[in-house]
């Protein structure tokens, strides 16, 4: 069973995302602050807007990297030289940061650990594509880089690097989300 929701979420990422993306807006309406207008909400929103911040350049980063390559070779620097999965690294930290700017601790929490929990079997089961399709080059990376967290240390980057600008186009249309999500909020 859980191998076939991964599956499906893997082969309907945008359509997965969107979805959390609206319940949580429709989250945001059913809940209300209780640490309103004083010192901690003021934290928790910068908190928030810094992690917003973060997860979008981080996004854009990692996504100029796989423009154009992602099924053709495995790209192994930039973002990818720290962590195998920088992308739903960043997108986590995008996601508890705008919980964090509903100015309540519990809901940033809260996505972070659904968005955690969701893409452990879609990240698995890329992670098998990756090893059929690259074998051994895939297993040595495996066990050089960490899957989710990322180590600094590792960083390495190439003096210049050939993109696909319509693809990285694309993908700025889709970070752009967090940023608007933080607007929404403020409004609402």
């Amino acid at each position: 069973m859980l191998q076939q929701l991964a599956k499906f979420a893997l082969s309907h990422r945008l359509a997965v995302s969107r979805f959390f993306g609206i319940a949580f807006f429709f989250t945001v309406f059913a809940v209300e602050s209780t640490l309103k207008a004083n010192i901690v909400s003021a934290i928790l929103f910068t908190i928030g807007l810094m992690l917003v911040g973060i997860a979008t350049v981080g996004r854009l980063w990692s996504s100029l990297y796989i423009s154009g390559y992602k099924n053709s070779q495995l790209i192994t620097s930039g973002p990818y030289s720290i962590c195998r999965n920088p992308l739903y690294f960043f997108s986590m930290l995008g996601f508890t940061g705008i919980g964090f700017t509903t100015e309540t601790f519990t809901l940033g929490i809260a996505l972070m650990l659904i968005l955690l929990i969701g893409y452990a079997p879609v990240i698995k089961r890329e992670e098998e594509l990756l090893r059929s399709k690259f074998g051994a080059e895939f297993n040595e990376y495996c066990a050089r880089v960490p899957r989710f967290i990322p180590k600094f240390a590792m960083f390495n980057e190439p003096e210049s690097y050939t993109v696909n600008p319509k693809l990285f186009r694309r993908t700025m249309g889709d970070v752009v989300w967090f940023v608007w999500f933080v607007g929404i909020i403020k409004l609402v």
